[in-house]
């Protein structure tokens, strides 16, 4: 079996990747240098390959995304040929991401993100009053793997937590309480702080809307580390204008890279990062994901299903 690696993993995370798979030749290269001829002879590939260049791609069993996400290979048109199986990332990317908007949220909560400006301005300026998670209404939309390391990140600072999601099913360790999507306007009201994980789609794009935000306890705030069109920005600006919201922290926003002119950058108390949060810059992330493709290897090998394999 030819498997190619279009990610930087170090030398430890190939040894994790190649275990799985110890008869199989791997090749290591970029998405930017890899070639027809080498994507030709894959059998499986290891990394997000453009899907301009899926065409290329004859003899592929299995494409294994480094992305949690998979929205540009199930399109209607059907990207990934039936015949290759795929699979993503989920399982990668909890603690980056949830680490990232936690430091975020705990950030407009003791004013950081003001204080760090005036420090730029050399002003010696007391911003007063500040707020805690200890004790604070917590709602984490998306209860899978990264709402549940944000979840347990807010517990133990003494929050309580509830989780959104599809079903309600059993409680997810590290929250205190799930509620269906369909029920959220029955919790939203009682939160102190409302963090999204959701992926895009048709029932999640403009979630966040005037509407949304009307419903939210003034002075309550939100983050969103899921996908930039969750949220309709103007509604935002101006809840955050208003007073409604108390601060907001985004990683994702529409479009992306957001233009120098959008007004997004200009609200008050909005601490803004350009989709940071899920790339490679935690070494965890990278280890994560040489183990879930070295698992899926396995599986392809003996004719079984992958690990978050993605029916298409």
């Amino acid at each position: 079996m030819n498997v190619l690696v279009l990610l930087p993993f170090n030398d430890a995370q190939r040894a994790v990747l190649e275990a799985g798979a110890p008869e199989a030749d791997f090749r290591y290269t970029t998405k930017a240098a890899v070639t027809d001829e080498e994507i030709a002879a894959a059998d499986a590939i290891i990394g997000s390959l453009a899907v301009d260049r899926l065409p290329a791609a004859r003899n592929l069993r299995m494409l294994q995304l480094n992305s949690a996400g998979y929205d540009n290979y199930v399109n209607p048109e059907g990207t990934v040929p039936a015949s290759v199986k795929l699979a993503c990332a989920v399982g990668a990317y909890g603690q980056a991401v949830s680490e990232h908007m936690f430091a975020m949220v705990l950030a407009l909560m003791k004013h950081l993100d003001t204080y760090r400006d005036d420090q730029r301005s050399h002003a010696w300026t007391d911003r007063g009053a500040v707020t805690t998670l200890a004790g604070a209404q917590v709602l984490v939309l998306g209860a899978g793997d990264i709402g549940t390391h944000f979840a347990q990140l807010c517990r133990a600072m003494g929050a309580r937590v509830t989780g959104v999601r599809r079903r309600v099913g059993v409680v997810p360790e590290g929250f205190d309480a799930v509620c269906a999507m369909d029920d959220i306007e029955t919790v939203l009201p009682d939160a102190d702080v409302i963090v999204s994980f959701l992926p895009s789609s048709d029932k999640t794009r403009g979630l966040v809307d005037a509407r949304f935000l009307s419903q939210c306890k003034r002075g309550a705030y939100f983050a969103n580390g899921g996908r930039g069109d969750l949220v309709v920005q103007p509604d935002l600006i101006a809840a955050l204008e208003s007073g409604q919201l108390a601060g907001a922290a985004l990683d994702v926003t529409t479009p992306e890279p957001l233009p120098a002119d959008d007004p997004l950058w200009d609200a008050p108390n909005l601490f803004i990062t350009p989709h940071v949060a899920g790339q490679f810059h935690l070494y965890t992330v990278l280890d994560n994901i040489a183990r879930i493709a070295a698992e899926n290897l396995q599986h392809l090998a003996a004719g079984e299903p992958l690990r978050n394999e993605i029916e298409h």
